[in-house]
């Protein structure tokens, strides 16, 4: 079924406040999840509230929690996250960032020890629509890694995000690459085990090591391994991711032997946000970036079956302009999900429901 944008905000919303979310926090963590849907990537959207209703009942996820500022070193800025909601973490800790690249030019920014940052796509629009380049890069700690290294048949890795994001143009929007280093995030293998739907070629391993598309070896026993993209490159890039961000936050790596796993998703993110306009004159970047998209673009369509060439990020904004005006499809068995744990804390469907 098609559900409005009014009644994933309800959702969020209400379930954000009831839960003690102030309502500043709730409207951040809000909108990040409905836009994660609204962009087509449900995986980090409102139905990740079944799995942050369990972290804040024990413990493991903090709410109303502001990033903590380590250390100040002028184009250097480190947080830590403190197991607060990573969405309203990485807003403010970015907004301080691009504060401080205003002025420097660049700024190093780390989040140490943050629960799910979300879509990390999110943050690199935030810098893109302020006008600013980055790059940023994820690890996933104290949860079971999901990815197999290159060769391996087990998991050792979290799906280790990378981002970069450039500003729009006059003629293009932004130019937003995020993407999970294993084939698919995580959140995609529970979209389709809750829909009943198997992936249209391998993206996994079964516990035996055995390529497979059915979501069911991530989320019932015995476990499998999601693959990293990319063969051994994506595999590197993972590694990297882990390395990056785990070591410079010093939140740390999801080693066993260092880390004391509680299976919450907490991540670390080492990011890089840049001021173009100390670099180089904006009206010539805009320029060039407009003549390399089109170059690109004139590139003859190989399959012939009507799939148009796209900028990075493209693909983004027709799904939000598609999922705005007719809703966003999501399987009985997540929406039911989202149901059940608003009624948990006394959010009737009647008041998330138009």
């Amino acid at each position: 079924m098609r559900h409005s944008v009014q009644e994933l905000h309800n959702a969020a919303y209400k379930w954000l406040t009831a839960t003690g979310s102030s309502a500043e926090e709730a409207r951040i963590v809000t909108e990040h999840l409905v836009n994660a849907n609204l962009r087509g990537h449900d995986s980090h959207g409102v139905g990740m509230i079944a799995q942050y209703a369990p972290m804040l009942k024990d413990g493991r996820l903090h709410n109303n929690t502001a990033p903590r500022l380590l250390k100040d070193g002028g184009a250097i800025l480190q947080f830590a996250g403190d197991r607060g909601y990573g969405q309203r973490i990485g807003h403010d800790a970015t907004e301080m960032a691009i504060a401080r690249a205003k002025e420097t030019g660049i700024c190093m920014y780390t989040i140490a020890n943050t629960c799910h940052l979300g879509r990390i796509g999110t943050y690199g629009e935030q810098c893109a629509n302020a006008g600013m380049v980055s790059l940023h890069f994820v690890n996933v700690t104290n949860y079971q890694p999901l990815v197999a290294p290159w060769g391996g048949s087990d998991a050792r890795f979290g799906t280790n995000p990378f981002c970069c994001a450039i500003p729009a143009t006059d003629e293009n929007g932004l130019f937003l690459l995020d993407f999970a280093t294993s084939i698919v995030a995580m959140g995609k293998t529970r979209v389709a085990y809750l829909a009943k739907k198997n992936f249209p070629y391998p993206v996994m391993v079964d516990a035996k090591g055995q390529p497979t598309a059915d979501p069911k070896v991530m989320w019932e026993d015995p476990k499998g391994a999601l693959l990293p993209m990319g063969l051994y490159k994506g595999a590197g890039l993972c590694f990297a991711c882990e390395l990056l961000a785990g070591l410079l936050t010093t939140g740390g790596t999801n080693t066993p032997e260092l880390m004391d796993r509680d299976g919450a998703i907490v991540n670390n993110m080492t990011s890089f946000v840049i001021d173009p306009s100390k670099l180089c004159d904006l009206t010539w970047m805009k320029r060039e970036m407009d003549a390399m998209i089109r170059y690109v673009k004139a590139s003859p369509e190989a399959d012939h079956e009507g799939n148009p060439i796209l900028c990075p990020g493209e693909i983004e904004l027709q799904r939000t302009a598609e999922r705005t005006a007719n809703g966003v499809e999501i399987s009985d068995g997540e929406w039911a999900a989202i149901l059940k744990n608003c009624a948990d804390v006394g959010v009737a469907e009647s008041e998330i429901v138009c």
